[in-house]
């Protein structure tokens, strides 16, 4: 059976192999996850349409288009693990005298997780059927509505799961077996003279979790930040290194790239080094389309001036009240995003775009919000901005902003929006001009403050200023729109009472 990419997203025609998680001529189970595809947008998982072996056709990083084939699955029946009780069968035939024990079937049973919790959801699972499991080794992740739970290997021996992934059990349903070879570690000797082929099938993952300091899931996310798990303090039994741990983790500044980082080609010239690296797929996309908006709209930018010591009181008087009520802190973010939507509602053509020969026009605000995340730029939608007060508009930010950091953003968070609000000023940025983020027609671009010395009522004073640019699509916004839409924001912001007053 032949393996293709899916349809992953409107505009997406390819995308990169970020990661393979099954090696060519490796068994794998319907549904199993077998590599991770990364867009210019997101980051998703391939599963197997069937069981069998993998016969890859392409390589990690390769770009691959929708709708290419990655890889075949081979069904060949004789490669299947065997089940629990043909396992059994042999034991008690010939292998007990080589192990000295007894086979017999284990049922792996949901246990009580919590009171008034009655069902879970199997989250992943960690082996595969027909691993050798040490007693102990944790087998898969469980779910609730209020926590995650791991659940471990009862004794040594042959898995076989009865529950695939994402099922949602009752508790003390029957999920695995385990067909047990005695209680002796799976890894030692005798086991690997009995069932030499099986054995092979997991050597590599005993070694690496042979010091049971980390969890199999914590492992692989303590790899993608670069962070090594010998550095990290486990709060599970024995010490051992848990999700939590792993998720809450942050990287040394001194650690090196992430394991699946696009590697680097390092070209020494006497002592200085040249480094190369291959283009992300985020970062090949986003260059795609900023040049050809440069090329498709006629996009020009207005400049103004915003005196935010108003604001700046404003929020002083009531932060503390503010957070306090509300659990979230008062930024500048949100009273721009209010002004923006009044604004838009009396300059629609603003919050419009062109669609072949015809002009969309949108009565609602999706504000799209720039935000620097670990793998580049990425523009997560405030979704109808206008029927939100500041508190909503804060929380939707801050929420926003931790899904991009932690690279968990949707597609559905990222698409749609009307109007885009870009901050350069938390680089230090004094003045820019920013490119249009297509199709819409119009981007906000906010500065840094800085103390200047400008004219108030006939007097020089001081005041902090912030310089905002407006760039827009000349083919459906005129300089009267553009220009009196700016100096909207700008009446607004400077009297912030105007956005309470709807006025």
């Amino acid at each position: 059976m032949e393996v293709k990419i899916p349809v992953v997203g409107e505009s997406i025609s390819e995308v990169t192999i970020a990661n393979i998680l099954k090696k060519d001529g490796e068994f794998v189970n319907l549904d199993e996850v077998i590599c991770e595809l990364e867009s210019d947008k997101a980051t998703f998982e391939l599963n197997s349409p069937q069981a069998g072996i993998v016969r890859w056709k392409a390589a990690q990083g390769d770009a691959i288009a929708i709708g290419a084939t990655v890889c075949e699955i081979d069904f060949n029946k004789d490669a299947l693990p065997p089940k629990p009780e043909e396992i059994l069968n042999t034991t008690n035939t010939g292998a007990e005298a080589a192990t000295g024990a007894v086979g017999k079937i284990i049922e792996i049973k949901i246990p009580p997780v919590g009171e008034s919790i009655t069902e879970v959801t199997i989250a992943n699972w960690t082996k595969k059927a027909g691993d050798l499991v040490n007693a102990g080794e944790m087998l898969c992740e469980i779910e609730s509505d209020k926590a995650t739970f791991e659940l471990e290997a009862e004794a040594s021996g042959y898995l076989e799961i009865l529950i695939e992934k994402g099922t949602t059990v009752s508790i003390g349903t029957s999920i695995a077996r385990i067909a047990t070879t005695g209680d002796s570690p799976v890894a030692s000797p005798a086991n690997n003279a009995t069932t030499p082929a099986a054995n092979s099938a997991t050597s590599e993952k005993v070694a690496h979790s042979s010091t049971g300091a980390v969890t199999p899931l914590a492992a692989r996310i303590l790899a993608e930040k670069g962070i090594d798990p010998s550095a990290i303090t486990g709060s599970g039994e024995g010490g051992k290194v848990t999700k939590d741990d792993a998720l809450k983790a942050s990287q040394p500044k001194s650690s090196s790239a992430p394991a699946s980082a696009a590697p680097s080609i390092e070209t020494a010239k006497g002592d200085r080094i040249v480094r190369r690296e291959k283009l992300s797929s985020l970062r090949k996309t986003v260059a795609r389309r900023l040049v050809a908006v440069k090329n498709e709209t006629a996009m020009l930018t207005t400049f103004n001036e915003v005196d935010m010591k108003p604001i700046m009181d404003l929020r002083n008087k009531y932060k503390d009240k503010f957070k306090e009520k509300h659990q979230v802190g008062l930024g500048f973010m949100s009273f721009f995003t209010k002004a923006v939507c009044v604004a838009l509602s009396e300059f629609p053509a603003v919050n419009a775009m062109i669609d072949g020969d015809e002009i969309i026009y949108n009565d609602y605000a999706d504000i799209s919000v720039a935000v620097s995340a670990p793998k580049g730029l990425v523009v997560p939608v405030i979704r109808n901005a206008e029927k939100m007060d500041f508190a909503e508009i804060e929380k939707e930010i801050v929420r926003l902003a931790g899904k991009a950091r932690d690279n968990k953003l949707s597609m559905e968070e990222m698409t749609g929006g009307t109007f885009t609000i870009t901050n350069g000023g938390v680089f230090g940025s004094m003045m820019s001009t920013p490119i249009i983020n297509a199709p819409q027609s119009a981007i906000l671009g906010m500065h840094n403050i800085v103390e200047r010395a400008v004219v108030v009522n006939g007097e020089i004073v001081v005041r902090p200023i912030m310089y905002v640019a407006l760039s827009y699509d000349h083919r459906i916004i005129d300089g009267r729109e553009s220009v009196g839409f700016l100096v909207r924001v700008k009446q607004l912001l400077e009297d912030p009472l105007r956005l309470l007053l709807d006025v």
